[in-house]
């Protein structure tokens, strides 16, 4: 049996959604710094590890279509596997994720400027192979951590996934202020109770 693809939406058609007022739901799965820096309006951020660790939780509260985002779309990707996996069916992935949303100029919530993960985890492993490539004039043995270096992230490429930028993402700098399961089923759980009010 294959597994069917991701749906994907593209920032047109999920901002004339938006804007129509249908009921979506907008998971942000990047690191609440990534959020905090620029995000949709309207988004709830659930990071990625988060949303592993409490993905049943979080189940019980998207009724309606959910729409995925992160950076590109492949955080987004793996939310996806984490809720379908849980039998969560009504999901789609942003195409190009924000920086698809953010070159199609729709609107954006703005905050602090961070550095987003990907650019994070750029510098840390170009440190590392710098460094231990340098470092290896002096203590040879030192080349066989660029290696690893070099390794890791061809092993990131294959299995489309990121070891490094999920140590990076549990640093104080990408942890948001309050970004914990419960406040945000809370978020979710009002978001709901207003909905229904309204209808």
């Amino acid at each position: 049996m294959t597994e069917s693809p991701a749906v994907t939406v593209d920032p047109a058609s999920l901002h004339e959604s938006i804007d129509s007022g249908k009921n979506v739901r907008i998971i942000d799965v990047r690191t609440p710094s990534e959020f905090e820096s620029v995000h949709i309006p309207g988004a709830y951020n659930v990071p990625l590890d988060l949303l592993r660790e409490h993905r049943d939780e979080f189940c019980a509260h998207f009724d309606e279509n959910v729409v995925l985002v992160c950076r590109s779309g492949q955080r987004a990707g793996q939310a996806e596997e984490t809720l379908r996996g849980a039998g969560l069916f009504n999901l789609h992935i942003l195409e190009g994720g924000m920086l698809g949303w953010e070159s199609a100029g729709l609107p954006v919530n703005r905050g602090t400027e961070r550095w987003d993960l990907e650019r994070q985890v750029r510098l840390v492993a170009g440190s590392l192979v710098l460094s231990s490539v340098l470092g290896s004039i002096a203590v040879p043995k030192l080349k066989w951590l660029a290696a690893g270096i070099g390794g890791g992230l061809t092993f990131a490429a294959l299995s489309n996934t990121c070891a490094m930028g999920m140590l990076l993402s549990k640093l104080p700098y990408n942890r948001g202020a309050s970004c914990d399961a419960q406040s945000i089923v809370a978020q979710l759980v009002q978001s709901n109770t207003e909905r229904a009010e309204r209808n």
